[in-house]
This record gives C-alpha cells, structure tokens and sequence, in this order.
C-alpha cells in the first residue's frame, strides 16, 4: 500500500506528545564536514561522548545531524554501527535525534577519504553537499541513493532515539558557496551558481519527491520534514512550497530577527501542523538565544540552532565573514562553546539553562 503524507490531526496528536524541542546542528568539533565525522578512520566518539554532554548540561535535548551517501556506499554496514554507536550516547544524555538524508549546501563533488584542513577564517570551508550535483544529474547512480534511504529510514525507523527524518537540507541551496569566498571574487561565483542552479532544479525536485516516497515505502514511525528557507518576507525558495507539500510537520531555517520570526511563524502556522525551526542563531542578525529561544519556548515551537562546539567547520564566522589570518571574530555567528566546553559568553549559558529547566 502507498504511504501517504501524514493528515494534520496526526501530526498534532504526534507532536502533544513530544517534550519542547530545543537543540543544535551537531557535528563533533573533529570533523570539518559529515564525512570527516562518519568515516571509520574519523569518527570520533571520545569527543561525540564529551561534547553530548555538555549539551545536556546546557538543558539540551534533540540534535540534528547530517548522514552522507557516500559513506554507506562505502560500507553499509560499518555505517550503521557507527550510527548506532552515536544515538547510544545521545539517548544516555537524554538527547533524540532528527536525521538529515541531502543536502545541497556548499561544497560539491563529495569524495571519500581524507578531507581538507579548514581554510583560516572562513564559515564551513569543507562542509560537502550530498549527493552532488554530478549525482543530481545522472539519474543511474539514483538507484543507489534509493537503496541508502530504504536501508537507513528502514533500520532506524522504529527507533525511539530518532524523532524526525529531515530527508533534505535546503533543496537547490546553490548559493552560499559564493559568500565564503574573498569579496572581489563572490560576484563572479554568484552569477555561475545562478547558471547551476537553473541547470539542476528539475532534477533536485525530482530527486526530494522521490526520497520522500523512499522513506514512506519502508513505513517510519517518525514524520518526515524538509526545511522551508529563504524566509524573509521580501525573499522566497522556490523549493518552499514543494517541502510544504510533502512534509508531515513543517520544519524552517530562520536566521533573522525576532521581528521578521514572528512574521514567518504566523505565516507558517497556517499550515496547522507542528513547528520545528531546525535552523537559527545569527547574533549579528539579532537571532539570538536572548531574543528568538523564548519566543520559541512560548509556542512550543522546536529550537534548533546552529551550532554546538565551535571547531574545525569554523561557523563561529558569518558566511560573509573572511578573515585570512584565522583571527577569532569580534561577534560569533553561530555556535554556543568553545573546544574546552567553556561558554562563549556565560550570559547566554545562563539564558539557555533558565529556559530548560524543567517546569
């Protein structure tokens, strides 16, 4: 039988039993992009183990992590182990888990192995898009891509530990690669990622749609989502209303002030479904704990930002950011503690732990 989108009155009786989501995009300060963090040679569950449980401390309980197709198709089964070995960690520390299968951010052509050193002062220099856009384009190699969601949502799907399947990251997010680059060459680099993104946006559709009917043929417990984004008021995906359409629960990236968050939110509750932002946290923006983590807190709406341990991704800079001599910026962007598990700032340490105090 075809497994359809769950109806509204499912997702709501889903989500009232569900605690407050509050969390972060978690990747070990070790690992400069997921293949680095889920390779064997890399994975690193000395530091997984420690920086968890900082995050429970701060009151913590669901991250959101990135898997890479190429790493199953490397080795399936060591894969899953390694999956299995991080949510026994996450669920000692009293933290779920939101899965995310694609992602079209950043750097392209993915490649197994070794991964680069982080480039001095620049947002997420090594972070790989998955599967590609070489893959997007070649529709032979999608059988494949099949076989990893049908394997990974079939093994985890009834786990208690995972809460939600994020099947895809920003579909058709070609843009960023251009804003870490120096300012002289980011016009050049925007108008060939404006060419690129004309040239894959079918075949990105085609490929979310897809994975989404992957997930629901294997019959998860948990909802599936992708992430609405370019939520500005004045600004819109055009993925947006195709992540609208499939997705169980709507989930959305705002990196915005508390103002436009609101405006984004009240037009997102129209939907009638439950309200998972998965990304925020921009401080020089004005996203930040003090402002946008109560707000949240207050309509029960999941919080999840960017960012636990400032480390070898290097998010602590802005995507605009670039500073040659690896200096610390004057404002993080994103990012909570530092690699010792110091705060950033004590103040929003405080916020967060005030805020997730249980009742």
């Amino acid at each position: 039988m075809k497994e359809l989108k769950w109806p509204v009155e499912k997702a709501g009786e889903w989500y009232k039993t569900q605690p407050w989501l509050r969390g972060c995009n978690f990747i070990p300060s070790t690992a400069i992009n997921q293949l680095e963090m889920w390779q064997a040679e890399t994975f690193d569950l000395e530091t997984i183990e420690r920086e968890l449980g900082w995050a429970a401390e701060l009151g913590l309980n669901a991250m959101r992590v990135y898997l890479h197709d190429l790493v199953w198709e490397q080795d399936s089964a060591g894969f899953k182990t390694r999956i299995e070995q991080y949510l026994s960690i996450a669920d000692k520390h009293g933290i779920k888990t939101i899965f995310v299968l694609f992602d079209d951010c950043w750097h392209d052509n993915p490649t197994l192995g070794g991964q680069p050193d982080p480039r001095p002062g620049v947002h997420n220099s090594g972070w790989v898009k998955g599967p590609g856009t070489k893959v997007l384009k070649d529709q032979s190699q999608w059988q494949r891509l099949e076989a990893y969601v049908k394997d990974i949502v079939g093994t985890f799907g009834r786990d208690p530990r995972v809460i939600v399947w994020d099947i895809y990251n920003e579909p058709g997010n070609n843009f960023l690669i251009s804003l870490n680059m120096m300012p002289i060459l980011r016009g050049v680099a925007l108008f060939w990622q404006l060419i690129r993104h004309q040239v894959v946006h079918s075949s990105t559709r085609l490929l979310m749609t897809q994975a989404f009917a992957w997930a629901r043929a294997v019959q998860p417990e948990q909802p599936l989502t992708a992430g609405l984004y370019f939520l500005h008021p004045l600004l819109g995906a055009k993925f947006n209303i195709l992540c609208l359409e499939l997705s169980d629960i709507v989930s959305f990236h705002s990196y915005f002030n508390l103002k436009v968050t609101k405006k984004i939110v009240a037009n997102l509750e129209k939907s009638g479904r439950p309200l998972v932002c998965t990304e925020y946290l921009g401080r020089n923006a004005g996203s930040t704990f003090e402002t946008i983590m109560p707000f949240y807190k207050r309509h029960k709406i999941g919080a999840i930002n960017w960012g636990l341990v400032a480390g070898k991704t290097q998010t602590m800079y802005s995507w605009e950011d670039y500073y040659p001599e690896g200096q610390e910026p004057p404002l993080w962007y994103h990012d909570i503690l530092r690699m010792d598990g110091r705060p950033y700032r004590e103040e929003e340490k405080m916020v967060i732990q005030e805020l997730t105090r249980e009742d």
